[in-house]
């Protein structure tokens, strides 16, 4: 009788483990948000800049760009150039593009970081998709801008910077509204 105590005990615990480790799974994006918050770590950008600026057409500075997917994101997602180059001070835009190659709508998330990190606080974006989730019916392709300012007070030995931006499927979290045009709720049949 104790050998089914015993193994009642390990099935419970290995139950209990699988759904601590499911909830942290949906608790990354937070617990990152909130540990690059609070210890300025990953180059975190803040929200969006208001602010305009003159150019310095003196100075250049090289802007990478990078996108990659967490684990579980299968959308296709990249920028239609490596980098540019850009005068502090001016608005510049890069155009990122997504795909959600899945028969389902998926939702994503965007979380930005820059380096180097001492770099971040001279990064503006005025525009960008990472401010909202994107919603994507499958097979949809979309465009998305992201339009930026270096700071004109960007120290001097910095010359390059990359903005990098990690996708996040948070479908289980924030449920697609499966709305098409002209169709209701329910979707296409």
């Amino acid at each position: 009788m104790s050998e089914g105590i015993s193994l009642k005990r390990l099935v419970v615990r290995l139950l209990l483990l699988t759904v601590v480790m499911f909830a942290f799974g949906f608790a990354l994006v937070p617990i990152y948000d909130v540990m690059c918050k609070a210890f300025g770590i990953n180059g975190k950008t803040g929200g969006q800049y208001q602010a305009t600026q003159e150019a310095d057409p003196e100075r250049t500075v090289k802007v990478q760009f990078m996108s990659t997917n967490a684990s579980d994101m299968v959308w296709e997602f990249h920028s239609t150039a490596d980098q540019i180059d850009v005068n502090p001070g001016a608005v510049n835009e890069m155009v990122f593009i997504a795909r959600n190659p899945t028969d389902k709508p998926m939702t994503a998330q965007a979380i930005p970081s820059v380096t180097p990190a001492e770099a971040a606080a001279y990064f503006h974006k005025t525009e960008c998709f990472c401010f909202t989730q994107q919603v994507l019916q499958p097979g949809q392709r979309i465009e998305m801008p992201v339009r930026f300012i270096v700071d004109r007070d960007l120290p001097r030995d910095v010359k390059h910077l990359t903005l990098a931006y990690t996708l996040f499927d948070i479908t289980a979290r924030h449920p697609p509204v499966a709305q098409l045009a002209g169709q209701d709720s329910q979707g296409a049949r």
